[in-house]
């Protein structure tokens, strides 16, 4: 594996002179699960290619997750290119380091031409319809470009954090590893979508007091009728359903995931349930003040309610699949909400309530300001056709429904990067075979 400015063997052609770019047919533009699987599609194809990494392998599971951090899929959807999950337990939820190793394995068994701890500064065109690659340690050039940097960038926090008085600790969901690590003291956590709720639970767990602010997330059982929710949606197909054909279409990429979790072998997340043994809840934060003072929409009632309705909502459509396809599966009593909010809280007092801590889980924004090429939309999304863009040559591969619902995890990005890995293919062979034939000599041409 490369490290800083080491020669990566047999990937690139090397410089032609001093502060020469360094030269490959594609450029790969993040090493995380995308990246890799890219390199992969791409080294099978004997495709010349180059890996940029700006840190290291798996630096977002590594460095931007909490302790317990544990994937919410069973293992058995870690299926990427050339090497699926052959551990021990496919029903069971790798724990971060877990993750970290399976990158890192992964890498290992075939050898990505990679880059590690090398930054792209800036990609754009230039002339000979090359792009360029402005990175930490020099320019590249290549014919193509594969952007696999995900879309979970720069941590979004709304503005009335900046109302809240500076005695209170304040910290994004990225930055969130343990409940040791925080101050003693109540923690009011704000956002109820999966960083949010497993956030709360692993406070909760520890014997610390929460307060979580409870938004539209929805929710789902962990287990039906005799297996994972995960088995049953990928047996109906939901997983490999193509965007276009999902009746959101393209508004569908907005959506919040459910809320569920892989910990200590994978259980649902009841609100209520936690409601029950002291969790403190609310609905949506609406305002902030700088005595304190957090204010909350009247709706944790109907968030609560609309997630439960999507959970059994999924059991109903199970139910359906069982009986079409003349399963035999054990019946299960449906849900019974355990306990209701007698009012609505309007207000909580930081200081009174003896919360010292604020945890925003309030989700990730995109951040492509170092793309200088016309490919984005109005709202700053790349316009593409499963990661295919209208700049010739630009790919993007790992966004959550690039594709399908699997795009954005371990279990279709490698379907997504064979894909993608194909239209590089074709084109090159294209481009060769018109640089053989020549400019067109149109007086050969008749009529």
């Amino acid at each position: 594996m490369a490290s800083d400015g080491d020669p990566v063997r047999g990937s690139v052609s090397a410089p032609t002179g001093p502060g020469r770019p360094l030269r490959t047919r594609v450029a790969i533009v993040g090493g995380g699960q995308a990246g890799l699987a890219m390199s992969y599609c791409l080294k099978e194809r004997g495709i010349e290619h180059l890996v940029l990494e700006k840190h290291r392998i798996g630096h977002e599971w590594r460095e931007r997750r909490w302790d317990s951090f544990c994937l919410v899929t069973p293992n058995w959807q870690c299926n990427l290119p050339g090497f699926p999950y052959r551990g021990p337990d496919p029903h069971g939820f790798m724990k971060k380091d877990e993750i970290v190793r399976y990158l890192e394995d992964y890498a290992a068994s075939f050898g990505p031409p990679l880059r590690e701890r090398t930054s792209v500064l800036a990609l754009r065109r230039v002339p000979a319809s090359r792009f360029e690659l402005r990175t930490d340690h020099g320019d590249v050039h290549a014919d193509q470009v594969v952007v696999a940097t995900g879309g979970y960038h720069v941590p979004r926090v709304p503005r009335l954090a900046e109302r809240i008085p500076e005695t209170i600790e304040q910290m994004h969901s990225a930055d969130y590893r343990s409940p040791a690590a925080i101050r003693p003291g109540d923690v009011l956590v704000v956002g109820s979508g999966q960083s949010g709720c497993q956030i709360a639970e692993d406070l909760h767990l520890a014997g610390r007091r929460v307060h979580l602010s409870v938004g539209g997330a929805p929710r789902t059982a962990r287990r039906y009728r005799g297996r994972d929710v995960v088995d049953w949606l990928d047996a109906m197909g939901y997983y490999a359903l193509p965007v276009h054909e999902h009746p959101l279409k393209e508004r569908v990429r907005a959506k919040a995931n459910h809320y569920v979790t892989g910990r200590d072998g994978g259980h649902e997340i009841d609100l209520r349930r936690f409601a029950l043994e002291g969790m403190q809840l609310y609905g949506r934060v609406t305002a902030a003040s700088s005595a304190g003072k957090i204010h909350f929409a009247p709706d944790l009632a109907q968030n609560l309610d609309q997630a439960d309705a999507v959970s059994e909502s999924i059991k109903e459509t199970v139910d359906r699949f069982i009986e079409r396809a003349a399963i035999e599966a054990p019946v299960e009593a449906r849900y019974r909400p355990p306990w209701t909010p007698p009012y609505e809280r309007g207000e909580l007092d930081l200081s009174a309530a003896g919360v010292r801590t604020v945890v925003w889980s309030t989700g990730f924004r995109a951040d492509y300001g170092w793309i200088e090429l016309a490919v984005f939309d109005g709202r700053g999304y790349p316009a593409h056709r499963r990661g295919v863009t209208p700049v010739d040559g630009l790919y993007f591969l790992g966004l959550p429904w690039l594709h399908t619902w699997g795009s954005g995890r371990f279990s279709g990005v490698g379907q997504d990067a064979t894909y993608l890995a194909d239209a590089i293919q074709a084109r090159q062979a294209e481009a060769g075979r018109l640089a053989v034939q020549g400019p067109l000599n149109e007086l050969a041409l008749g009529s």
